[in-house]
């Protein structure tokens, strides 16, 4: 029998592994070696200039990151010197996310990977490396410190990081207070009827459709920012959905349930009760997102009860997801659906830290240094404590969204989804309708809610107001804060950027702009009804705000 010599070259099948590991490796991303030799030489060169500053040989770099400009920082050298090292090191890190070559996709999630570990990394976040919270724990002679471990001890039995007094707010006690009853409920939801402000309403009521991953009182939070109050001040009959926090017992409940005995049910009670033909209808971000299917859903059967519809940070064509869409593809698509495609919860925690961790700095790491390290208790906010009151979703409903909209886009493609047995198709939805946009919004982006405007055939208006997804849209005119932008000659052009060369910047609130364009569609004045509901069938069955907006995750 033949043996192989020592330096005879192994068989092709054994060399086959590690020729595929190679080519594998040569598909990775990577750096080109010029700029990771620009990036070397010049990350060295502000090292060495930190070096020397330290030794007072140089100007010492200014504080102008908030998470160091307490005074400690910089009267303590070696912290000093830490949190600038930090600080180059964040920076160079970033800047080799953005050499690296590699598909768009690939390259948005190894920065999005790189950013949550330079946030966790920051010397801030620990105590033996935080001057600030160690100077607080000495002068309070460790007061601090059991302050921080008895609020990290009520954050873990909460199950999530504090980042308001929620002890200073009570469901329907001072938050979700404007007067109302309920007057309808289902599986899914309660339907809550609002007490007129004013004498006379509009003979066409108003229904608004909340997001189902967070509770309706978004809208009403305290009187003076309360959208829904707002509204019955402007003379709307005014209805609006409270989802129930699913439980395991909804587990099965699917996108099209959401559609047909939420907002469709929904529309047609508020139609047998105020006897209107049609409604006026505003949907909040998923909530819009469930609107549109159902409007397309009955388009499709020849019912046209919604007279006008309003979308408030909305996706319907859903081609830029913006920061959401590192976590989307079929791999993880397909994952949720064998985890949870059947039957189970989405629970509302495990959303509301993605959500979070796509601002961590803003919405983890401050409240971490904060409630634990310097034992602060967080100022009550009422935006906050509804942040924190979390939602789960029907596992069936959530994969198949995740699906059919972020991962193929669906919905903007005549006739390829069907939704409670009815091809979709946008080009039925000839109502008029107003849609808003917030310009520094990370969850539906600007140019995302622009897009509606290049999809729906009707009338159309366009806002765009300042600030982010709630603080953008929760922005009462009394307040005078922030500002919109209108274009005046009605045109939307392909793209946000075309609009916005002739729109025009006005300040304050573009709830004003939006009440206007509203009463528009809203019919002549009637006298206010008396009573919540119609009759036996719709009577009033408790007050406002409801028990399903008081069930916990």
């Amino acid at each position: 029998m033949a043996t192989r010599k020592k330096n005879d070259a192994p068989p092709a099948k054994d060399a086959q592994p590690f020729a595929d590991l190679m080519q594998q490796m040569a598909h990775l991303p990577q750096i080109s070696p010029a700029a990771l030799v620009e990036l070397q030489t010049d990350y060295l060169r502000q090292a060495t200039a930190l070096w020397n500053a330290s030794l007072g040989q140089g100007e010492a770099p200014a504080a102008t990151d908030r998470r160091f400009a307490a005074p400690e920082w910089r009267s303590n050298p070696a912290a000093h010197f830490m949190s600038q090292l930090y600080l180059l090191n964040g920076r160079t890190l970033g800047r080799m996310a953005e050499q690296v070559e590699a598909d768009d996709k690939t390259k948005a999630r190894i920065k999005f990977a790189v950013q949550q570990f330079v946030d966790a990394a920051s010397p801030s976040n620990f105590l033996a490396l935080n001057p600030e919270a160690q100077k607080l724990a000495l002068d309070s002679h460790g007061e601090t410190l059991a302050r921080g471990l008895q609020q990290l001890w009520g954050d873990v039995q909460r199950g999530h990081v504090s980042q308001t007094d929620e002890s200073a707010f009570e469901v329907g006690k001072n938050v979700a207070t404007t007067a109302g009853s309920v007057v309808f409920e289902n599986a899914l939801f309660q339907l809550i009827e609002y007490a007129p402000l004013t004498p006379q309403v509009h003979a066409r009521p108003f229904l608004l459709v909340p997001p189902c991953i967070n509770k309706f009182y978004i809208l009403d939070l305290q009187p003076e920012n309360s959208l829904i109050r707002y509204a019955v001040e402007q003379g709307h009959r005014t209805f609006v959905v409270s989802w129930r926090n699913p439980d395991d017992s909804l587990g099965h409940k699917t996108w099209d349930d959401y559609v047909e005995d939420g907002v469709m049910a929904a529309i047609d009670v508020v139609q047998n009760i105020t006897g209107a033909e049609q409604i006026n209808a505003l949907g909040f971000c998923v909530g819009g997102t469930i609107l549109s299917n159902a409007l397309a859903v009955l388009a499709a059967r020849g019912d046209e009860p919604v007279a006008s519809a309003t979308f408030l940070t909305t996706l319907i064509d859903f081609t830029d997801t913006g920061i959401l869409d590192v976590f989307i593809d079929e791999n993880f698509v397909k994952f949720r659906e064998m985890q949870m495609g059947k039957g189970g919860l989405m629970k509302g925690q495990d959303l509301a830290s993605t959500f979070s961790f796509l601002r961590p700095n803003d919405l983890v790491w401050n409240y971490v240094v904060g409630n634990y390290l310097k034992g602060e208790t967080p100022p009550p906010f009422d935006l906050l404590y509804w942040n924190s009151d979390s939602t789960n979703l029907p596992g069936p409903f959530y994969a198949w969204y995740l699906r059919n909209f972020y991962l193929e886009n669906n919905l903007v493609q005549p006739g390829k989804l069907t939704v409670c047995g009815e091809k979709m198709d946008l080009a039925n939805l000839t109502l008029p309708v107003y849609i808003y946009g917030s310009r520094e919004d990370h969850i539906v982006p600007i140019n995302a809610a622009y897009a509606s405007t290049q999809v729906l055939p009707g009338k159309k208006r366009f806002v765009m107001g300042a600030s982010g997804h709630i603080a953008g849209v929760i922005n009462p005119p009394a307040k005078g804060k922030r500002s919109h932008w209108i274009r005046a000659d009605g045109k939307l052009p392909a793209t946000l950027d075309q609009w916005l060369e002739g729109a025009t910047e006005y300040p304050g609130s573009w709830w004003t702009d939006w009440s206007g364009w509203l009463k528009g569609h809203a019919g002549k004045q009637v006298a206010a009804p008396k009573a919540y509901g119609k009759g036996a069938r719709f009577k009033a069955i408790e007050p406002a705000p409801g028990r399903y907006v008081k069930q916990k995750a």
